[in-house]
């Protein structure tokens, strides 16, 4: 079973050779032999980097915008705001993990997608470990710079430690599976479904904090991103793609469990791939993120992951959301 986390690099591009991806250009102006008008999308193979998408086109809402899109598929965000920057791609969509490029300046953020409940910290039965504070001096795998490193760091922080009061041992994911299952750490800080798969040598592992203990004040979520130029000079554009997101999401929260097998379809994938994989993330409707947009609950979700980011060294300091979130299109766009 899978969930919609992070698929492996090879797996991504055996997809990209499977998909209907046009290669990606610059779309300023350009139009398709029907007179609408072309845009560069980006997005990984998993269901919260697909399901969107995957409704927008079983919905027909591009057409309904005057759009084309140009689908791209990548392994993951950064790969993706490298080609915002490079003027190759329109439009993106990142994970939690990739959120401090937007944060530094290399992209907007136009609308957040789904928010990830899969972090969890995790421990052995018997470990005589109850609590996150309890981990001091234990050794916790984690692979680093990934939501699982930030659900470590918010843990820790909560709990009054810092990541030096641990020993916090660096690995891969695959590797912190083998390690916790073999018992060669204490505690680890992973993400499902790879939970699942340890779960099968260590079935009575214990949750010792999990991502949805920090919502709605803190979220891991994934999101939308165009390029800078685009948003400063054509924002009649970002507002017909962000109508087409909006209906898109209102049809996938509604319709989770089709959903899943909508986004099987679109990627060419057996349905079981995704069977579940809606119950490790939470689906908000356009409405209440507009919402959250206005009342500063997104704004803080960015906040607290950029806070996390500078404690991991990926940003000198912690900027204001509003200089790379744009609530106020967003909201606009609801009309």
């Amino acid at each position: 079973m899978r969930y919609p986390r992070r698929l492996i690099a090879s797996f991504g591009a055996a997809l990209a050779l499977l998909l209907p991806a046009a290669a990606c250009g610059s779309s300023d102006s350009a139009e398709s032999a029907d007179g609408a008008k072309k845009v560069s999308f980006g997005y990984i193979a998993d269901f919260s980097g697909s399901a969107t998408l995957a409704a927008a086109d079983k919905l027909g809402l591009w057409a309904k915008q005057g759009l084309t899109p140009e689908l791209k598929v990548f392994t993951n965000g950064p790969l993706q705001i490298q080609a915002l920057g490079a003027g190759d791609l329109d439009f993106g969509y990142i994970g939690s993990g990739a959120t401090w490029l937007p944060a530094s300046g290399k992209a907007k953020i136009v609308a957040v997608n789904m928010l990830g409940l899969a972090d969890r910290v995790i421990t052995h039965a018997g470990s005589g470990i109850t609590s996150i504070a309890d981990l001091k001096g234990k050794k916790v795998g984690v692979p680093e710079g990934t939501s699982g490193d930030m659900i470590l760091q918010l843990a820790l922080k909560e709990a009054g430690l810092t990541p030096a009061d641990v020993q916090k041992v660096t690995m891969d994911a695959s590797t912190v599976v083998t390690a916790f299952s073999s018992k060669q750490v204490d505690a680890a800080a992973i993400w499902y479904p790879l939970i699942d798969t340890i779960k099968k040598n260590v079935p009575d592992l214990v949750e010792l904090k999990k991502s949805e203990d920090f919502y709605p004040k803190l979220s891991f979520p994934s999101s939308f991103v165009a390029r800078n130029e685009l948003v400063k000079d054509d924002a009649a554009t970002v507002t017909k793609v962000l109508k087409v997101i909006q209906e898109a999401n209102d049809w996938v929260a509604a319709n989770t469990a089709e959903a899943e097998t909508l986004t099987a379809t679109f990627l060419k994938v057996p349905a079981e791939q995704f069977k579940g994989a809606s119950a490790v993330t939470k689906i908000l409707p356009s409405a209440e993120l507009a919402k959250f947009g206005d009342d500063g609950t997104v704004g803080g979700w960015y906040k607290g992951l950029a806070d996390i980011f500078v404690t991991m060294g990926k940003i000198k300091e912690s900027p204001d959301p509003a200089t790379y979130y744009t609530a106020d299109l967003y909201k606009a766009a609801l009309g």
